[in-house]
């Protein structure tokens, strides 16, 4: 039986990056996203590109009954060598503004999906030979930020549940790594809010494409945690300047979205 990719958010940025760069690689894909954002075509132009299978499911992955429903269905079905758990979501609000199903989104789909799909998904996964999960959690998970309270606490969920996955079953078939990308201008509303931070928002700026082929290479290096060249001087600014100074220098850069909304 041919095996898959499993990648989530699918439909645009860095997921759907991730879907051509795997059926580049040979792999067969399943495609999953929202309703209404083009899968048919997305798939249908990756299976003419790459001679390659490609297949979706459209759902919303913040309501856990749809992540059981998908996933069972993949499980009957299909051998499953790659999971990318790429779906994700953020946004810039002062908490007071920010009502409280715009918060419980940024927690289901960042921190519930991800780890529901990754249990549904294991024990297809431990039946192949060799296969591989990849997370996708965000630089912002090195630093806590004003106006951005949830989100960068939701990929440091992601981030730790990826390294302790790893530790888990490093001796298994089941490689498990993490990637902290930058930022990238994934969509028309992702690419508003950076160009309002200023430099800050700007600094290791890469694309989708470039992202999702470095994360790929590395993965399958079985690089434990994925950390983008293009990053490197982010990194440095995590690691070296204090809490106390960087905590309101990277708010202040992320004031100016709030300002300009």
């Amino acid at each position: 039986m041919d095996s898959f990719a499993i990648i989530t958010g699918a439909a645009g940025g860095l997921g759907k990056a991730f879907s051509y760069e795997l059926s580049k690689k040979g792999f067969n894909t399943i495609l999953i996203d929202l309703p209404d954002k083009d899968l048919t075509n997305i798939c249908i132009d990756i299976e003419n590109k790459y001679n390659n299978k490609s297949l979706y499911y459209e759902t919303d992955l913040t309501k856990i009954e749809n992540i059981i429903e998908v996933t069972t269905d993949i499980n009957q079905k299909y051998n499953v060598q790659v999971l990318i758990n790429n779906a994700g979501v953020g946004g810039t609000k002062c908490f007071d503004d920010a009502d409280v199903n715009y918060l419980n989104t940024i927690i289901q789909l960042n921190v519930m999906a991800t780890t529901i799909i990754t249990k549904q998904i294991f024990q297809n996964l431990q039946k192949q030979n060799k296969a591989y999960i990849l997370n996708v959690s965000s630089m912002a998970a090195f630093s806590p930020v004003a106006f951005k309270t949830v989100y960068p606490a939701s990929k440091i969920y992601v981030h730790y549940f990826s390294r302790g996955l790893y530790e888990e079953y490093k001796k298994s078939n089941v490689f498990i790594s993490v990637v902290n990308p930058g930022p990238m201008k994934t969509n028309p509303d992702v690419t508003a809010r950076i160009n309002k931070q200023g430099f800050f928002g700007k600094v290791g700026l890469l694309s989708p494409e470039k992202v999702a082929e470095i994360s790929v290479r590395q993965l399958f290096k079985r690089d434990t945690l994925i950390m983008l060249k293009g990053n490197g001087f982010s990194w440095l600014m995590l690691k070296t300047i204090p809490i106390w100074l960087r905590l309101p220098l990277f708010s202040r850069a992320v004031r100016r979205e709030i300002k300009h909304q």
